[in-house]
């Protein structure tokens, strides 16, 4: 069935709309034509009508071994600080397998942006974890939970910071080294990416969790149009205080969740993309964030193209932004991550 099919009669049927009496002669249409559409329409309802049944987010055991796919939860009872047992309640990481024989031993955790509203799985998830998949890596996309949903920071970060040691504990089982963990994220995500590159917890080697035994760290980072800063009583631009009613808690909330704050040395090495063109997200804030790396001597690439909106992913048909991805391919090159570490 196609992707329309699904959305135009599961909202039909949840807006109750009557069934309209055929007319044989109506348009012009013969009656077995008109009959057989009437067939294949209600066929197509039923299906719809199941599938709006299911949760529209990941579910942990919902694997797909032919495609390489697996998902899985983060934490195997209730997540801190969870308000249900909802899909929207349970953080989750999608494991993307790279091609047999062609592992690098590199792992990337994808975050994709939405908001803290939603996120834009398909453009800044799956897509990029083929991408990175077609070169060797070990892909994760981290399902993470949403402000929309009532979960305001520090809860996204605490997901983050999970899948990160969830991905190192088990590095071993992914056949990835511990130190080749890549994060990427885009717009909100880049706004997690970069919080958690920056408030990253050591680990705990006395933890009964032996998840919690090894540290958040990410050891490289990727940011695409990064919404550094997303805390802010401006309005002018995309506001998360505003979007989420915590206008009252802004400055509280902006002195503790605004990364370019937290950049210190020991802050990964960084790669940066954003456009001028950006209106929900201006390109001074990925700025911000780069002039505090360079302060703090960490190792960064920034690139600022003239050309594309907000959400562009992985690009979208500008002859020059198009080239980022190449850009950080070198890039990962450069870094050693291509290759494998023998």
């Amino acid at each position: 069935m196609p992707h329309w099919a699904h959305g135009t009669l599961a909202l039909a049927l949840r807006a109750n709309l009557p069934v309209q009496p055929y007319n044989r002669r109506e348009q012009g249409v013969s009656f077995p034509v008109r009959r057989f559409g009437f067939v294949l329409a209600f066929g197509l309802a039923f299906c719809a009508g199941a599938l709006a049944q299911q949760d529209p987010c990941s579910t942990a055991g919902q694997d797909n071994a032919f495609l390489g796919i697996q998902t899985i939860r983060l934490w195997a009872g209730d997540a801190p600080q969870a308000k249900g047992s909802a899909c929207e309640d349970v953080p989750t990481l999608t494991v993307f397998a790279p091609q047999k024989g062609q592992e690098n031993g590199s792992a990337v955790v994808i975050f994709p942006g939405g908001a803290y509203a939603h996120l834009a799985a398909n453009l800044e998830g799956r897509q990029v974890a083929d991408w990175f998949t077609a070169r060797g890596f070990r892909a994760f996309v981290l399902q993470y939970r949403l402000s929309s949903n009532g979960y305001l920071l520090p809860v996204p970060l605490l997901d983050a910071r999970r899948a990160i040691q969830t991905v190192r504990a088990h590095a071993k089982d992914y056949s990835i080294a511990p130190d080749r963990i890549v994060v990427i994220g885009f717009s909100a995500g880049g706004h997690l990416a970069a919080l958690a590159s920056t408030q990253f917890v050591p680990g705990d080697a006395a933890a009964a969790d032996p998840i919690e035994r090894v540290s958040s760290r990410p050891d490289y980072v990727v940011l695409g149009y990064p919404w550094i800063g997303a805390i802010s009583r401006d309005t002018s631009h995309l506001s998360y205080c505003k979007l989420f009613n915590v206008m009252d808690r802004c400055e509280e909330l902006r002195k503790a969740y605004s990364p370019d704050l937290f950049v210190t040395k020991d802050t990964p090495p960084t790669f940066w993309y954003h456009t001028f063109n950006d209106r929900t997200v201006p390109v001074e804030q990925g700025l911000r964030y780069y002039e505090a790396l360079v302060k703090a001597g960490v190792p960064a690439e920034a690139h600022i193209f003239a050309n594309g909106p907000h959400g562009t992913g992985l690009g979208r048909g500008d002859a020059a932004l198009d080239q980022w991805p190449g850009l950080l391919e070198t890039w990962l090159r450069a870094q050693g991550l291509l290759k494998v570490d023998k």
